[in-house]
């Protein structure tokens, strides 16, 4: 049984990385298309895509949020480590598990930010309270009216109107839909972190940054060159 369980998970596990990573790949590939695109046009055809700089500068702000999370899974984050690699072991597991709940109260504190700064757009309240939240701002001024500049409505306009706007047409993208990915982004960091950590606890993990295994190899072997 156990092991059917661990099979289940290792399955699960492995599509939601081919799906994180098929939705980095293809956030890069928009991004790419698009620039090209506007390329073509513009030298082309003397014209270009109005929205084309914008929808760029989205997809790639989700391209970010959407990396950071994946850099805590894959232990791809950079950090400094010259005080832990000067301890023992014992007081190394300390300190790393110390800039774990760091990174946690850091999360924490991105995720209301996160949240504060989205809510308003999607007509929902933001959070109460300086640091943690202490309930919700019932007098938090609804902004689902925002619109990005120039991103035309590709889908449930009328939806969008409806749900968000109190029926009053948009004549573009509404701005909650590509800010949606602050938050979102922001959680999946804070459920990455989390995850980390408890690898860090149960020692199936080291670190929350990426190691030097592959410079002490290439030092290795620049040795090695060195002696032949």
């Amino acid at each position: 049984m156990s092991g059917t369980q661990d099979a289940l998970t290792s399955r699960f596990g492995h599509a939601i990385s081919y799906l994180e990573e098929t939705i980095i790949a293809m956030l890069l590939g928009l991004m790419v298309m698009v620039t090209f695109a506007n390329v073509v046009l513009r030298y082309a055809f003397s014209s270009s895509l109005l929205w084309g700089l914008e929808v760029t500068l989205i997809l790639f702000a989700w391209l970010v949020l959407f990396g950071i999370s994946y850099g805590f899974k894959i232990t791809a984050h950079l950090g400094v480590d010259a005080v832990i690699n000067a301890v023992s072991a014992g007081p190394r597991k300390v300190l790393v598990m110390l800039s774990a709940i760091a990174c946690i109260a850091y999360g924490g504190l991105l995720m209301k930010g996160a949240w504060d700064y989205w809510a308003p757009f999607g007509g929902y309240q933001q959070t109460t309270g300086r640091v943690i939240p202490t309930g919700f701002n019932d007098r938090t001024r609804d902004q689902g009216w925002y619109e990005t500049e120039q991103v035309p409505i590709p889908f449930a306009q009328t939806y969008l109107e409806k749900t968000f706007n109190m029926g009053e047409e948009y004549e573009k993208l509404p701005r909650f839909i590509p800010y949606v990915m602050l938050p979102f982004g922001v959680a999946l960091m804070l459920f990455r972190i989390l995850q980390a950590t408890a690898g860090i606890a149960t020692g199936r993990r080291k670190s929350m940054i990426a190691s030097h295994e592959a410079e002490e190899a290439v030092a290795d072997v620049a040795h090695m060159n060195k002696d032949a």
